[in-house]
């Protein structure tokens, strides 16, 4: 680990202590002591009291997060909004402000918010491009899929490496971030997974993590639960749950008449369970075991899938 890194830590904690208490303190603070939430290569988070700070992975475009957070504090019945949208330059990285929330329970699967979230996706997807307050890079799925196969291809050999190879193979440019994504660019949260909601005090659940955010094709955001679905890692009710609130508030990724949704959905679902399985494998290598029975079910359905061509979308172009 290197001084910087080594130092963010109590840097990050002593911004978030300033910043949960922006009046002057005449005692001793009565809050709990700071939590780290995340402490991983990509995001650094902690929490104080009722205010979050999160460090941005090195190398975070600037002019694209200042963008995303304008983003997101006018959408603020959807995403939730920043502390101030002007990131804090720290130890290398940029750091930004949030009020905390009650994330989704993992302990109790049966209360997870499947409704909620597809509610709040569709209104995300639904929002016109031309009248968010600022102009939106790409979202970064495609991306963070590609990077993905470049730590499984950097880990070094492992087995299962090949049938992820050949179902990455089979997928269009786009969706290996070589292309610009099928017209139109919708408004996209670019990595959606349960992790990705809060719960605030007033009881609203809302989007959080912008790093991701941007325009693109927004079969993406629902590409993950699909990918769980047919790898039999999602029950076909929580799966159903899911795309049933996301077509009754209409939105725009899949057909809204009921018709088969997976031409939509099947090359993101594709991608997602190729980027899933290169970073089991990766981990795998890192960690010198064999893969878990989860991460060889995912590696199994890239097998599957590079015997199978992609059903692509009408919109869709290679």
């Amino acid at each position: 680990m290197t001084a910087t890194a080594t130092a963010l830590l109590p840097a990050l904690t002593a911004q978030v202590r300033a910043a949960a208490h922006r009046t002057p303190r005449t005692g001793a603070c009565a809050c709990a002591p700071e939590a780290v939430l995340a402490d991983r290569d990509d995001a650094t988070v902690v929490r104080h009291g009722g205010t979050v700070a999160k460090a941005h992975a090195p190398g975070t475009d600037p002019t694209d997060l200042a963008a995303r957070l304008k983003v997101a504090a006018a959408l603020h019945g959807t995403l939730l909004p920043p502390l101030g949208e002007t990131a804090i330059p720290l130890h290398g990285r940029l750091v930004t402000l949030w009020e905390a929330g009650t994330p989704v329970d993992r302990d109790d699967p049966d209360a997870a918010p499947w409704e909620a979230a597809a509610t709040l996706l569709a209104r995300l997807h639904s929002t016109p491009p031309a009248q968010l307050p600022h102009p939106l890079p790409d979202m970064r799925g495609p991306a963070k899929a590609a990077r993905a196969m470049t730590r499984m291809r950097a880990a070094g050999p492992h087995p299962a490496a090949a049938p992820v190879e050949r179902a990455w193979a089979t997928l269009p440019a786009w969706a290996r971030a070589e292309a610009p994504a099928p017209l139109p660019k919708l408004l996209c949260h670019g990595d959606l997974h349960l992790g990705q909601l809060v719960r605030t005090a007033e009881g609203r659940w809302l989007l959080i993590d912008v790093d991701d955010l941007g325009l693109g094709d927004p079969a993406w955001d629902l590409a993950r639960p699909a990918a769980w679905y047919a790898c039999g890692l999602l029950p076909p009710e929580e799966w159903t749950r899911f795309l049933t609130a996301y077509r009754a508030a209409r939105g725009p990724a899949v057909p809204a008449d009921g018709t088969d949704p997976w031409p939509a959905l099947d090359v993101p679902a594709r991608a997602l369970t190729a980027q899933t399985a290169a970073l089991a494998v990766a981990k795998s290598v890192r960690e010198n075991r064999t893969l878990d029975e989860i991460e060889q079910a995912v590696v199994d359905a890239c097998d599957r899938m590079a015997a199978l061509p992609p059903e692509l979308a009408p919109t869709t172009t290679k």
